[in-house]
């Protein structure tokens, strides 16, 4: 019995050994699972902060580059062409008073080429769309509350993409913006019948591509320069300003087509260069104050069409070289101090015999030519207030005789008989044609808009 017990009292003892060894193990196990966990947990913790620091050494500026964050939207894109000429539209709607609503279309909702007066076309360097014109032609529209709408700085030279600016018969007034200098396709500019003031806007020629000028019916001062002669111009209409003094000497340098300089306060000498511009078609200097004699140069104009220096205060007879103004069918020399004898070979011209109309009123003619006789009675030719016997309508004998007792030479006077192209005379029996087109220049007197 005693051996029995003492063997289960060892046994139990061995038990409780091995129930105390795997507590133990438990034990252990839990505490280094713990001692991981924390170590892991701490390792994770520094990570995390030394992450944070890195991108907090980014931001602030501690020697790395800026970065953006992550969620940062990215920046629009830059307002296009067509953007960009509407805000400029809308600013100056905003500066002005439009009694005939001629800018009632101009909305923030409204395509900016569907702006009356807009016109949109591609840019020729990228084919994007872009405003190429802006045409007020007889808006009316002048600065609010009656104050000046100045031409620099509102409009034209605030959208590089124009290539024509009209604004006929508005109330721009100030001087010509010298921003349209530097626009790459900028070729027509019309500030016609505005009150536009100061000397010749000179810097409004450099622009390269400018060909057609009209700043007539303004408050322009001063002289022509001689630079606008210089120019590759196909229009030049500067007439109904206040220009003074004489006419550059390199006129005849000019390229342009169609000019006038009437109604201004130009005096001296008709250049004698006149002759030699190349593609004189129409040229207006009536109503100035030009003296001297006709150069017989003039008859080198195979293309010109008019010729008018009435209202003026030239003299001297008519050179025989106006005898090769083959293209010739309007030509005006009333009301100047003209005498001598009406070039026969002058009335002869076909151009002038079929449906011309040479005007020599108001001047001290004393005598025609056989040919002229014919286009008096045709209506052709009109020498009304001279001093031609037989005639009706004729200056009295005395004012005719005081007129010639003080009349003087010009100077070379051999050139007056000078005739320097083959005779178109005798060639007067070609086929009459209907009435010629109305001249583009005699246009340009009235301060309405051209329709070139």
């Amino acid at each position: 019995m005693r051996n029995t017990f003492s063997t289960q009292s060892s046994m139990m003892a061995r038990t409780k050994s091995i129930f105390f060894f795997f507590s133990l193990l438990l034990i252990l196990g839990v505490v280094a699972a713990q001692e991981v966990a924390k170590s892991e947990s701490e390792a994770l913790g520094k990570e995390e902060e030394e992450k944070r620091e890195t991108l907090e050494i980014i931001i602030g500026g501690g020697g790395g580059s800026p970065a953006p964050s992550p969620e940062s939207p990215c920046p629009p894109p830059p307002p296009s062409r067509l953007e960009k000429a509407k805000r400029v539209l809308l600013r100056f709607k905003t500066l002005i008073d439009d009694p005939n609503c001629y800018t009632q279309t101009w909305t923030q909702n409204r395509n900016v080429c569907d702006f009356r007066g807009v016109r949109c076309a591609p840019y020729p360097n990228t084919k994007e769309p872009a405003v190429a014109g802006v045409d007020l032609n007889g808006a009316r529209v002048t600065g609010q509350n009656g104050c000046p709408l100045p031409v620099e700085g509102t409009l034209v030279d605030q959208i590089p993409e124009l290539t024509f600016f009209h604004v006929n018969s508005n109330g721009f007034a100030g001087g010509v913006p010298k921003g349209i200098t530097k626009f790459p396709f900028f070729y027509e500019l019309d500030l016609s019948n505005n009150r536009v003031t100061g000397n010749f806007p000179i810097d409004a020629i450099t622009a390269k591509t400018l060909v057609f000028l009209d700043l007539r019916f303004n408050r322009l001062t001063g002289s022509i320069p001689a630079e606008l002669f210089t120019k590759d111009l196909d229009v030049i209409f500067v007439n109904n300003n206040q220009f003074t003094q004489s006419l550059p000497e390199n006129f005849g340098s000019t390229t342009a087509r169609y000019l006038t300089f009437a109604n201004n306060k130009l005096s001296g000498a008709l250049p004698r260069s006149v002759g030699y511009a190349p593609n004189l078609t129409e040229v207006l200097f009536l109503n100035n104050s030009f003296q001297g004699c006709l150069p017989f140069e003039i008859g080198y104009l195979k293309k010109a069409v008019v010729f008018d220096v009435s209202k003026n205060s030239l003299t001297g007879p008519i050179p025989l070289s106006f005898g090769c103004l083959k293209s010739i069918r309007y030509l005006n020399l009333e009301q100047n101090k003209f005498y001598g004898v009406v070039p026969d070979n002058l009335c002869m011209l076909p151009s002038l015999r079929n449906n011309g109309n040479i005007s020599l009123a108001d001047n001290y003619f004393k005598e025609i030519g056989p040919s002229c006789w014919s286009l008096i009675k045709s209506k052709v030719l009109d020498v009304s207030r001279n001093c031609i016997p037989g005639l009706p309508n004729q200056k009295s004998p005395k004012e005719c005789y005081d007129f010639y007792c003080k009349i003087k030479a010009c100077p070379n006077p051999n050139s007056l008989y000078y005739v320097p192209c083959k005779s178109h005379w005798g060639n007067n029996q070609s086929p009459k044609t209907g009435p010629p087109s109305a001249p583009v220049t005699y246009n340009t007197l009235k301060p309405h808009r051209l329709r070139l």
